[in-house]
């Protein structure tokens, strides 16, 4: 199991086994041992198990050229940075991936590659394909290039979003979800963060470790996080439930508008720039029609990239409530199992006390039933508002 890159992957000893054995097996231009090395991977894991950093590092192995993933050569710091020439790496800007932009990509796939081994194509987010880039996607997969390989990620707790033709094809690879202690050893070593707050980080970010890394180091990120749980403990009064659905979905766009700014500005300037703005001469009104009609398409998506991030934002905060009513059932029941929230006990139990378990029950489902409707496209405001409603009455 040799090569740095693989202390990327936390807590997967088994995926980092089989992995390294198809990477070896990669770079020596053999299938290796019973076929370690294949063309098509599916990634799947809960959230937070690093379903897409163990397909870059998977990438990082292929394109290495000294020892199957060294973490200093060329190919593998490239391939980490999202550089390389030959590693493909397709995150949705929107909610779905077009059949336009993956027939676009396996047509550049298909090529030979130019300095690495293996042209790898990443799919972050493989559930989000439409039918189409399915179907565009499945004769990649059952007819690859030689030198192609398809690494697609997905949630374990929906298979049934990647089509079985092609999860079929697929060499599956499940990743789980990596104790506390070995994320907060991570946050520590790699990310400088003070011990204290780093297991404190790993205990509530529910095995999430890009979760972990925010909360220990993003002050806002804390608040908000402390926000939402003050809310199955706030619901007195009428009103506080359309204050409480108000903070959550305002606090979610808010997110969303500060990460996409930004980077929408820059992509924006960056169009601009390509298309000829700002020059002189002949052509000079032609050029700035076709800039401006370019930077329009390109804010469509942006819009639809900010939709998106507001979601998803959202759906941290629901998992969060989730958690703690999931808390309060075990309070109640006396089960001694570890707490989502272990710094909200004492909140877990005066809900404990003040609800019955079939209550807390129909609290929890009432969270999981507004994750689904936003799933569905439901305006967020209207499925937050149901939502807290129900959380009020029980």
């Amino acid at each position: 199991m040799s090569g740095r890159v693989w202390r990327e992957l936390v807590g997967q000893e088994p995926a980092v086994e089989v992995l390294s054995a198809a990477a070896a097996a990669g770079t020596a231009g053999d299938g290796g041992p019973a076929g370690a090395m294949t063309h098509a991977w599916l990634f799947t894991g809960p959230p937070g198990s690093g379903r897409s950093t163990a397909a870059r590092t998977f990438a990082a192995a292929l394109q290495c050229t000294v020892d199957g993933g060294c973490g200093a050569c060329p190919g593998c710091r490239t391939a980490l940075a999202g550089t390389h020439a030959d590693v493909w790496l397709v995150e949705p800007e929107g909610l779905s991936i077009s059949v336009t932009e993956m027939r676009s990509l396996v047509q550049a796939a298909s090529r030979r590659p130019t300095t690495g081994n293996w042209q790898v194509v990443i799919i972050t987010d493989a559930d989000r394909l439409t039918e189409g880039a399915a179907n565009a996607l499945l004769k990649a997969v059952e007819e690859p290039p030689e030198a192609t390989v398809f690494l697609l990620c997905a949630p374990s707790d929906h298979p049934e979003d990647i089509t079985v033709t092609i999860r079929s094809r697929c060499r599956l690879v499940t990743l789980r979800t990596p104790p506390a202690e070995a994320i907060a050893t991570v946050l520590v070593e790699r990310d400088g963060v003070e011990p204290r707050r780093a297991e404190w980080a790993a205990a509530v970010c529910g095995g999430h470790i890009g979760r972990a890394r925010r909360l220990a180091t993003d002050e806002d990120a804390r608040a908000r996080r402390e926000a939402v749980l003050r809310i199955p403990l706030g619901l007195d009064r009428p009103d506080d439930v359309f204050r409480s659905a108000d903070e959550l979905v305002r606090t979610a766009e808010a997110d969303a508008s500060s990460e996409s700014k930004a980077r929408d500005e820059a992509e924006q300037d960056e169009l601009r720039t390509a298309m000829g703005a700002g020059g002189t001469g002949k052509g000079v009104a032609g050029a700035k029609r076709a800039a401006d009609a370019a930077v329009k398409q390109l804010e469509k998506k942006q819009k639809s990239r900010a939709t998106r991030t507001q979601r998803d934002t959202l759906d941290l905060a629901l998992v969060d409530l989730a958690g703690f009513y999931r808390d309060v059932l075990v309070t109640a029941s006396g089960a001694g199992a570890t707490l989502n929230h272990p710094d909200h006990a004492e909140d877990s139990a005066r809900a404990a006390q003040r609800w019955s378990p079939a209550s807390t029950l129909r609290r929890l489902e009432a969270v999981l039933e507004c994750r689904t409707a936003i799933g569905w496209n439901v305006k967020p405001r209207i499925a937050v508002e149901a939502m807290v409603t129900a959380l009020r009455e029980g």
